[in-house]
């Protein structure tokens, strides 16, 4: 741990403050701890999924930047972050450490999916659903939204992956993934209001 002042000047009573060191040297080998215990390469089928769930969290992040704090859309992108490092910690244990999972905590359940369907449903009534593919950008909110869906649905095909690994069994991480992706789009159109198809465009 490293130890520093707290800046005061010299002659007056001050605190030490001690801090761990972002760096471990551990993951120099190419390695990474598992949650549990165990370590495995950063390329095992387990750690590149839930980077890509890591990345899907901050992906939200930006888009949540561009919300109103205290909104209805705020409130949201932050339950589904935080559902996400639900995910990403049952992605994190080893697949003979799965029974030390707590549901709802570091393991995904089947009403954390559910729960996602409802809202889906409410949103969609919010705007006209497309009737073709959309071109991504009306707007900064729904771009990072659209951006943000893209990376859920690379994490779901990784976690797609890592399920055929074995390192998933009897596992929600990929119906909540899969959830997750329809929610962010929906999301999205509806944060843009007017959508931009790709091939025709009447404006």
């Amino acid at each position: 741990m490293e130890a520093w002042s707290d800046g005061r000047d010299a002659g007056t009573e001050s605190t030490v403050v001690m801090a761990p060191k972002i760096y471990t040297r551990k993951g120099d080998d190419g390695s990474t701890g598992l949650l549990y215990g165990g370590r495995v390469g950063k390329d095992s089928p387990g750690p590149d999924a839930y980077g890509a769930v890591d990345e899907a969290v901050s992906a939200l992040g930006v888009a949540r930047a561009e919300a109103e704090r205290g909104s209805e859309l705020d409130e949201l992108l932050i339950r589904l972050q935080r559902e996400l490092f639900v995910v990403g910690a049952e992605l994190a244990t080893a697949p003979d450490k799965r029974d030390k999972l707590t549901p709802g905590v570091s393991r995904t359940t089947d009403e954390m999916v559910g729960a996602l369907e409802p809202i889906i449903d409410d949103l969609t009534g919010r705007y006209d659903p497309p009737t073709e593919f959309v071109l991504p950008g009306e707007n900064r909110i729904a771009a990072a939204l659209d951006v943000a869906r893209a990376v859920v649905r690379r994490a779901e095909r990784q976690a797609v992956a890592a399920a055929r690994a074995g390192w998933l069994e009897s596992s929600s991480v990929v119906a909540y993934l899969n959830r997750l992706a329809d929610l962010v789009y929906t999301l999205a159109r509806w944060q843009e209001g007017t959508y931009r198809p790709v091939r025709t465009d009447t404006r």
